[in-house]
């Protein structure tokens, strides 16, 4: 008994890590993952995480406006709107009061503001970065400062890559820092790994399902809250 019940827990082992292998490199070739990846420079010293991607049939160009307005505040995350947008449902339409962006501006994780995304690094069509800082208690710390004890600090990167046929790679990886470094092994493989691979498979979903609409349905909102059809759309604004 005793040596079926072992054979089972190593099977149960094997399948996880093969699980977490493909978890954390979903859709990225090994190039993607063992490359260099921009946004290193901005927490020194931190480690990479995963690596996902995904081809969109979409020029950097049109994926672009997506990326910059994100945030609780603004376009939401395009994932799953009750988990990360707190029931918000993320917009379907790009808006052009929400696509200057710097770097220092602040994209709210929470409708209250009490955590946001800053923007680290921006590229226009090719690259966006963003950092969060907070302790284990979830209140923003300033990174230039001085560090609490225990705290998490990491990217989120947007990497996009214009391939033949109109068609971008768009991969997601970012750089992390933690501590006390004893409990991060078990946060990550037991919580934010999974959590961030539901997340970000729905955010490519999502995605894809916005840059790839046929044109006749493409729609910029207005800044007075109206809809207009976007260059080479048949698509009337809607009246309502």
């Amino acid at each position: 008994m005793r040596g079926k019940r072992l054979a089972l827990s190593a099977a149960v082992a094997a399948g996880y890590v093969a699980g977490r292998r493909r978890m954390v490199r979903w859709g990225a070739t090994a190039d993607e993952v063992s490359g260099l990846f921009p946004g290193a420079e901005v927490i020194l010293g931190a480690t990479r995480s995963a690596t996902m991607a995904v081809t969109l049939e979409a020029l950097p160009a049109q994926i672009w406006p997506w990326l910059v307005q994100m945030g609780a505040d603004r376009g939401g995350w395009y994932s799953w709107d009750r988990l990360d947008n707190f029931g918000r449902r993320s917009t379907d339409q790009i808006h052009p009061e929400w696509q200057e962006i710097q770097v220092g501006d602040r994209l709210w994780a929470k409708p209250d503001g009490s955590q946001w995304w800053t923007v680290a690094v921006v590229d226009p069509e090719r690259f966006l970065g963003l950092r969060m800082s907070l302790d284990l208690a979830g209140r923003p710390f300033d990174p230039t400062g001085e560090r609490p004890a225990a705290f998490t600090d990491s990217t989120w990167g947007f990497r996009l890559t214009e391939l033949p046929g109109e068609r971008t790679r768009l991969v997601v990886s970012g750089y992390w820092e933690f501590r006390p470094a004893w409990l991060r092994p078990f946060l990550s493989l037991l919580v934010l790994e999974p959590a961030h691979w539901i997340m970000q498979t729905r955010q490519f979903h999502n995605l894809r399902r916005r840059v790839e609409q046929p044109p006749s349905q493409a729609v910029i909102a207005s800044v007075g809250g109206g809809e207009q059809p976007a260059a080479g759309s048949t698509r009337r604004p809607s009246r309502s």
